[in-house]
């Protein structure tokens, strides 16, 4: 992504004194060009950088310039270089961008630093294979570093496809799913997407300007847990779901009834996921209220009990 690619160009442009732009876009994988546009953007930072036409001329600080390395604490350095870690689990590529955040630690503080970055671990990867959705997130991303558009099918959460296309703004990792938030050009407004529900995942050619995006009204923020789109939901798991309501619920919300189970209280969106989510659990989980909830799960259950029927055992 150009953040990355920005930053590190500062990195290297700290610990050489010139750097010749074709060595840039070499590095980076992108044209000589991008590598200016990036540098005026990297003045327009405030950090001065020098071209020097000529033989043994090259791109540098200006000189007598020096980036305050106290600007970020060691504390913060490892917290960038874990943040990266976690990226690169899924799809990223980061590891130049580490490699020179590693190169500015002194000698003297590298295990210190080493430390820092194995304290905590976040691996974003999957346990299962997800090739495909691996190449959704790396298409889009090339997509949204040309400013292209892309084109698709999408499935609905009522089973109805459509074809979109879209101007890419966001990947997102919301909970467990990814998501492509963009400006569809069929509903003329921005929408959110999920990975999982597109195929046939296509690069326009036609290159599109970003416009201004109100932080917010983005919709993977607070705006799903409004209490006007959510249900308070009374759970009570049984004796034996006990580690799976401490895996998925606070420990602390947890009150044992007085036949050895599991109960509390939560708010979640009702919708389609919710569901599918109280299902998960089997017969571990019971829901007490609301009553329209319960009896939409007790609906469900019944027919998928319905679908395997014919293979249950006959009643002695």
């Amino acid at each position: 992504m150009k953040i990355d690619r920005l930053l590190s160009i500062v990195i290297l442009l700290l610990n050489r004194p010139l750097i010749q732009a074709k060595e840039l876009a070499d590095m980076f994988e992108v044209s000589v060009r991008t590598i200016y546009r990036d540098i005026e953007s990297i003045n327009g930072a405030g950090i001065p950088v020098v071209t020097y036409q000529g033989s043994g001329g090259g791109i540098g600080l200006m000189p007598g310039y020096r980036l305050d390395r106290n600007v970020l604490s060691e504390r913060e350095l490892a917290d960038i270089f874990t943040a990266l870690q976690s990226v690169s689990s899924y799809g990223g590529s980061h590891q130049l961008l580490m490699d020179k955040i590693s190169s500015v630690i002194p000698p003297s503080q590298k295990e210190a630093f080493r430390s820092l970055t194995t304290q905590m671990i976040v691996d974003l990867s999957p346990w299962e294979l997800m090739t495909p959705l691996e190449e959704r997130i790396s298409l889009l991303k090339e997509a949204l570093e040309e400013a292209v558009a892309v084109t698709f099918e999408y499935i609905s959460a009522e089973g109805r496809v459509t074809r979109r296309t879209i101007e890419p703004y966001t990947l997102v990792l919301k909970g467990q799913s990814w998501y492509i938030y963009g400006f569809c050009t069929e509903r003329q407004d921005f929408r959110l997407f999920k990975l999982l529900r597109m195929k046939a995942l296509v690069k326009e050619r036609r290159q599109y300007t970003r416009q201004e995006v109100p932080l917010q009204e983005l919709p993977w923020s607070n705006g799903w847990k409004d209490p006007q789109q959510t249900v308070a939901l009374t759970l009570r798991f049984a004796p034996e779901g006990r580690h799976l309501a401490e895996e998925y619920f606070d420990c602390g919300t947890l009150q044992q009834d007085e036949r050895g189970g599991y109960i509390l209280t939560v708010n979640y969106p009702e919708n389609d996921w919710l569901y599918g989510f109280l299902l998960s659990f089997g017969t571990t989980l019971e829901v007490l209220a609301p009553e329209h909830v319960r009896r939409r799960v007790g609906e469900v259950a019944r027919g998928v009990a319905a679908i395997y029927a014919s293979d249950l055992p006959e009643p002695q």
